[in-house]
């Protein structure tokens, strides 16, 4: 990896989807960066249970319970000024953690500074209710479409592998856009992973 390592904090909950938490967690990992992941009311060394959402035919997605996912970090102790980048990974996390006190003002401080944020599937629901898209083109799952635009900005209908980069903004509609999704990220970071 050239330039400097990262410091990202990865933001969960209970019900987060496991390969979303988990993939994204790891690889940031791999080529150097520090990933502090928490979780509102939870603190280091705490777990959140995560969910697998898979594609199996039906009208949406399936749901199985996943793994226990063990925080690093606690929510209290995270503040914007002291990292680097935000990471919103998806499932059902998103929906209620935009209405625990504390979580929609800290995504709207890695806004206003400016600073990386990537976010994938449901994700994009903590984001719309920040009110920090208006404007920007922003993937998410299906589902979701209704309330990124809702929100004001432009829905990105991609495929389910691809991920979108406005600005310093990186959004995915699920798990198979990992490789596209995490290679955009680490690209709004500065992040060059040497072959």
């Amino acid at each position: 990896m050239s330039k400097k390592a990262k410091k990202l904090l990865l933001l969960a909950g209970d019900y987060v989807e496991d390969y979303e938490i988990m993939v994204p967690f790891q690889a940031l990992q791999a080529v150097g960066h520090r990933v502090d992941a928490v979780c509102p009311g939870k603190k280091a060394g705490d777990f959140v249970l995560t969910a697998i959402h898979d594609f199996e035919g039906a009208q949406t997605y399936s749901e199985k319970p996943g793994h226990r996912f063990t925080l690093n970090a606690s929510f209290a102790d995270a503040k914007a000024e002291d990292y680097d980048g935000l990471v919103i990974p998806g499932g059902r996390a998103p929906e209620y953690l935009r209405t625990i006190e504390g979580v929609v003002p800290l995504v709207q401080a890695f806004a206003r500074a400016d600073k990386p944020i990537a976010a994938i599937c449901h994700g994009a629901q903590l984001l719309a209710a920040a009110g920090i898209i208006r404007g920007k083109r922003v993937s998410a799952y299906p589902a979701c479409a209704a309330e990124v635009e809702l929100a004001g900005a432009s829905y990105a209908a991609i495929p389910v592998d691809q991920a979108v980069t406005d600005g310093n903004l990186v959004t995915a509609p699920a798990w198979p856009a990992h490789p596209a999704w995490i290679a955009q990220f680490l690209a709004v970071l500065g992040t060059r992973v040497e072959h």
